[in-house]
């Protein structure tokens, strides 16, 4: 379908698209086997300028919004979505900054991020805070000139590998969420330090570590916001991000279609190929009808964003939802019009099936953005 995209939304697609097919999807499945960081791919990525496409023009991005991330991601996520959540968390871990950072803070950070001269990482989840985001333990206490954090992140992706962290940290326990806070850290702060890699069933080239904080001090000057706001800029965080969830989903599904079809028209049984079996047919019929209608929801969303950036908690979540759920069910069905080579990995599809299903669970599992959806449903009915 045409999305009338401008020349400038095409050229993104085109450079994603060149750096897919030439540079990921020949060594995606030695990536996963070694579990390798895909830095030389990122730096590929870089030198395109693509790591500032959500930055504004002053800091040295593309000036970029929600859509145009999206158009990137969609084709990243059709190579590999370990190498496109890489590629995302950076985003990820600098929209704090977008939306609540100072001048100098923008100034300092955002800049070397749009060059790809230094990779970015978002630290919410805990142990005991993942979906409930209220249960974070880690504190920071002022301390004269200095923030001293203590606690411990898990499953931060690009962790080990970036040099700027936001943070949350609770600096007031007594008034709950808005006791929350957030933080720059930077990498070689005193006090902090990374766990070992984390062995994933999907995603290996994406690094996924602890952080850790033990009297962690970093300056007064890398708060983010006004103390107590840390929770309001997550929220604000994840509602700009989980449309590109979304398009790593729908690159993911189309990868794996593209990859059911062109085995379903060689492979051949009963002297013609399975393409010609309505039975298959259907099943790519209908991979078919849920990756374009996911690709039409995602766009809408994003660019609804773009448009109208408040009271968007609804919209985002839906596309996150509706995209991932397919991106799991498009994968499970390649691996079956594949048969016994689709469960094999000597063939993408496995590495694919096991990469969709993080999709459904990071950024806010499917079930809590169902929450969200319903929660956003009873306020519009409420009037």
């Amino acid at each position: 379908m045409d999305y009338f995209l401008s020349e400038e939304q095409q050229m993104i697609v085109d450079i994603a698209k060149q750096i897919t097919d030439e540079r990921i999807v020949p060594i995606r499945a030695e990536l996963d086997e070694k579990h390798e960081f895909p830095r030389e791919i990122l730096d590929e990525i870089a030198q395109a300028d693509l790591f500032g496409v959500p930055i504004p023009e002053e800091y040295g991005g593309f000036g970029g919004g929600c859509f145009d991330i999206v158009l990137a991601l969609e084709q990243f996520g059709r190579g590999c979505i370990g190498v496109g959540t890489a590629f995302a968390a950076s985003s990820l871990g600098i929209y704090p900054l977008l939306f609540s950072g100072t001048e100098e803070q923008k100034q300092k950070y955002l800049p070397d991020v749009a060059a790809g001269k230094k990779f970015a990482a978002f630290g919410l989840t805990e142990a005991n805070a993942g979906s409930d985001a209220s249960g974070i333990n880690t504190t920071a206490v002022l301390d004269g000139d200095e923030w001293v954090l203590n606690g411990t992140k898990q499953w931060i992706t690009n962790g080990g590998e970036a040099q700027i962290y936001t943070v949350v940290a609770i600096t007031d326990r007594s008034k709950g969420a808005r006791g929350a806070s957030m933080f720059i850290v930077e990498e070689g702060d005193p006090g902090f330090s990374c766990g070992p890699k984390e062995k994933k069933m999907g995603i290996r080239s994406s690094s996924t570590t602890e952080l850790i904080f033990k009297d962690c001090r970093i300056p007064k000057d890398r708060i983010v916001g006004r103390q107590g706001t840390g929770f309001i800029t997550v929220m604000k965080t994840l509602d700009a991000s989980r449309p590109g969830i979304a398009a790593l989903g729908v690159g993911l599904g189309q990868g794996a279609l593209d990859e059911a079809a062109a085995y379903a028209k060689q492979r051949v049984q009963f002297d013609k190929p399975i393409i010609a079996f309505q039975a298959v047919q259907h099943m790519l019929a209908d991979m078919a009808i849920n990756i374009e209608a996911s690709r039409a929801l995602t766009y809408s969303a994003a660019r609804h964003i773009d448009a109208h950036p408040k009271n968007i908690s609804k919209i985002s979540s839906i596309s996150k939802v509706f995209a991932t759920d397919m991106a799991m069910k498009v994968t499970t069905d390649a691996v079956q019009v594949m048969g016994g080579y689709g469960y094999m990995c000597e063939y993408p599809v496995e590495k694919m099936m096991r990469d969709a299903k993080i999709l459904q669970i990071y950024e806010g599992t499917n079930q809590i953005q169902r929450n969200v959806i319903g929660q956003e449903l009873n306020k519009e009915y409420a009037k």
